[in-house]
């Protein structure tokens, strides 16, 4: 009955092979030349070297290409490409330029395949792509601890002063903790999208950022259920929300150490250092947040260093991975991650928050939380004016 059963489910399969065997291998039955060669290179990452330019690139398109001719500003320029000027699909290859780029000038380069197939890569600043070095690292280290574990911290300090607040107010601080997420959640997802967008076409980008964000908040969702059957507990540990909530965060602000890291990369000093002022400002509000949950309990001051170093210290990791080896699919997988976190920390609370008015024979949503919540949308709204440009 077994075997049966198997072969049931195995003889459509073996059909399925033999179609698709039978289209690679005979055709669709329109035997028809395109009317130009699909061709798709990318440029992974354009470097600036003593004595001119660097491009890493990468054959995404369905067919092999060859680089034949490099136009840099107008002019048509020698390259050198290593391994070779022809790419198999998916082969990645470097192309080197000998060109006197001037400090602060914008260039322009031009990689055209021998099918005549036109790839365009610039700069609107040129300066010395930054090397890894322990100075570099270190810089970009500090950077990152300023950004993301000192204004966190910051957050964390008003735990004292929200500690002394009755009942209904702490459940409007969570709700306004529901504010602060719900923005960051949407601008996690956002910048997710655009940085997706970067990536090869062949990657689908802006798929990853939402495969990864569902998978996240279904894996966050499930293992809380199941920690919940096994402790044959109700309601949440507010230990483990803070938690979540930091990891969150800490997975969006690694996207914020990835704008600022390239931006610098990129010779984008000014708009790097607007950006470590505005973080600041805006990563404020994110140290209330986490300090929130745990408004009902007494926590250790290790459990707060614990908390802000979790949600501050990916800003480190941003800012290295951003100025040395920014991918844009990787920086689109990290952002996916933190989105579906963030998603499931909105969930748990607002849960908290209802079960708790219910306990207490309140409506639902209370006057004083819409308020709350309706705060922390605006806080972060007007704070990420610092943040955009």
């Amino acid at each position: 009955m077994k075997t049966k059963w198997f072969i049931s489910g195995l003889i459509p399969l073996a059909l399925l092979v033999l179609v698709l065997g039978w289209v690679f291998t005979k055709g669709a039955g329109v035997e028809r030349e395109p009317a130009a060669p699909i061709e798709v290179l990318n440029v992974e990452k354009f470097k600036v070297i003593p004595g001119g330019f660097e491009l890493d690139v990468s054959n995404t398109g369905p067919e092999t290409l060859t680089i034949a001719q490099v136009i840099v500003d107008d002019s048509v320029w020698n390259f050198s490409m290593e391994p070779s000027p022809t790419l198999k699909r998916f082969e990645d290859g470097k192309v080197r330029i000998n060109y006197p780029w001037v400090e602060g000038d914008p260039h322009t380069v031009l990689l055209i395949s021998e099918n005549g197939i036109i790839t365009e890569a610039g700069l609107d600043a040129a300066t010395l792509t930054p090397e890894p070095s322990w100075k570099s690292f270190l810089n970009y280290g500090f950077i990152g601890f300023y950004v993301g574990i000192v204004p966190i911290t910051l957050g964390l300090l008003w735990y004292p002063f929200m500690k002394r607040l009755n009942r209904k107010w702490i459940n409007g601080i969570l709700a306004l903790t529901v504010g602060l997420l719900l923005f960051l959640f949407f601008g996690t997802l956002f910048d997710g999208f655009e940085i997706g967008a970067e990536a090869p076409s062949v990657f689908q980008g802006n798929m990853v950022v939402i495969i990864c964000t569902i998978l996240t908040f279904l894996l966050l969702f499930g293992f809380d259920q199941y920690q919940q059957r096994k402790q044959k507990r109700n309601g949440y540990s507010p230990f483990g929300i803070s938690l979540l909530m930091a990891t969150g965060i800490g997975l969006h602000n690694f996207g914020e150490g990835l704008a600022i890291g390239s931006s610098f990369a990129l010779g984008e000093a000014a708009l790097g250092t607007f950006l470590i002022i505005g973080f600041t400002l805006h990563n404020i509000t994110e140290g209330i947040g986490i300090a929130a949950p745990l408004l009902k309990t007494k926590p250790k001051i290790s459990t707060f260093f614990l908390l802000g170093a979790i949600a501050g210290a990916p800003a480190i990791l941003g800012t290295w991975f951003g100025g040395f080896v920014f991918s844009p699919i990787w920086g689109a997988v990290f952002l996916g991650i933190g989105a579906g976190a963030i998603l499931q920390v909105i969930f748990v609370i607002a849960k908290m928050l209802m079960d708790d008015h219910k306990k207490n024979a309140e409506p639902s949503v209370s006057w004083l939380n819409f308020a709350g919540f309706t705060l922390g949308i605006l806080i972060m709204y007007f704070t990420a004016f610092f943040v955009k440009y």
